[in-house]
């Protein structure tokens, strides 16, 4: 069994880098490609179908789903005979005391989503090797884009994984955790979002793993991608970031654009208009997108409606908290050739000022 685990900066091709690997890999292989969020799902389909073609052998499913189809649904019976998986329940959570099938299924026999990883993890153990023997006669490899959103239970799922004769090989940006299976579960609750490096870093310590960095990005041009290696502090031992992008346009780098300003340097760049949430931006009538939203997404240039945190970085140098940075990550590196924060009108900050 080899686990690897690839460490890309925004824009370092972690998704095409699966797809290539899956292009490549010999007929008789059997590989399931595995990830959160349904854009990132309906991306890597739209990429197995351009770059590798005809191979039923090679999936890209959710993690719900994978849990659901190889633990949850064949296995249930070994827990809580006579009960069938019926459906999921991706909004409810079962009462605070619920205890046996209660606790996973709903009375329609639907899965719990907040539940399905400490299923599966339970599963695991019921089956007395059953799971594990059946997953090893499916797969040689299992490969997950954007480990980064896996949380609570789901990292005792990648333990078992591990100890398998499953080739098991992660892509992932620590610095874009923002998002997040199960954000309400307080197993493992020291590995959320961005502090789940430590995780990986004890694993790679034991020998469990092995951990490649890649820190060449194709999209953010020198000026972005120095800026935000500074989002997060020289603690987190995170590598600087090169740039691969070599284009010059008439407006390149990292700016400062003060309120008065704003409407005439959307007028100018039509940059995508960036904010952590509505409570940001509120004195624009900017077409804004969420942080979160746009993770995953590239373009030209993009302005930011910044948080307090924010500010106070981009005037005092005061680091954000590890999710907010992250966040803030995610905005600036959307960016190929331009970055743009909105301030008040007065006051000092460290970055050039844009004026029309």
């Amino acid at each position: 069994m080899t686990n690897v685990l690839s460490l890309a900066v925004a824009g370092g091709r972690k998704t095409q880098g699966i797809i290539d690997h899956c292009a490549n890999l010999p007929k008789e292989r059997n590989a399931i490609i595995v990830t959160f969020t349904q854009s990132n799902q309906a991306e890597l389909n739209e990429r197995l179908s351009q770059y590798v073609g005809d191979r039923p052998d090679i999936l890209a499913l959710g993690w719900y789903t994978f849990l659901i189809r190889d633990f949850a649904r064949p296995f249930i019976p070994y827990k809580f005979p006579g009960r069938r998986v019926k459906g999921f329940n991706f909004e409810g959570r079962p009462y605070r005391m619920a205890k046996g099938g209660r606790r996973f299924l709903d009375s329609n026999d639907c899965l719990y989503a907040c539940e399905l990883s400490r299923l599966a993890n339970e599963l695991v153990a019921d089956s007395y090797g059953t799971l594990s023997h059946r997953l090893e006669c499916i797969y040689d490899e299992i490969l997950i884009d954007e480990v980064q959103d896996l949380s609570g239970h789901d990292w005792s799922l990648l333990d078992f994984l591990f100890n398998t004769s499953i080739d098991v090989k992660m892509v992932g940006d620590i610095r874009q955790s923002v998002l997040s299976t199960n954000p309400r579960s307080l197993k493992n609750k020291q590995y959320k979002y961005t502090e789940a490096i430590h995780w990986f870093r004890e694993r790679e310590n034991k020998g469990i793993i092995q951990i490649e960095e890649n820190n060449f990005t194709w999209r953010c041009n020198k000026d972005i991608a120095e800026f935000s290696d500074t989002i997060f502090d020289s603690s987190w031992q995170f590598p600087k970031t090169k740039s691969k992008n070599y284009d010059e346009t008439e407006h390149d780098g990292v700016y400062i654009v003060r309120e008065k300003n704003a409407n005439a340097y959307v007028k100018c760049f039509q940059p995508q208009c960036l904010r952590n949430s509505v409570s940001s931006g509120k004195k624009f009538e900017f077409d804004f997108m969420n942080f979160k939203v746009a993770k995953g997404r590239t373009f030209n240039r993009v302005l930011i409606a910044p948080t307090e945190s924010i500010k106070k970085f981009i005037r005092d140098g005061i680091y954000l908290e590890p999710k907010p940075a992250a966040s803030f990550y995610v905005a600036v590196t959307r960016a190929k050739q331009s970055v743009a924060i909105i301030v008040p009108n007065k006051g000092d900050f460290r970055l050039p000022e844009w004026e029309p």
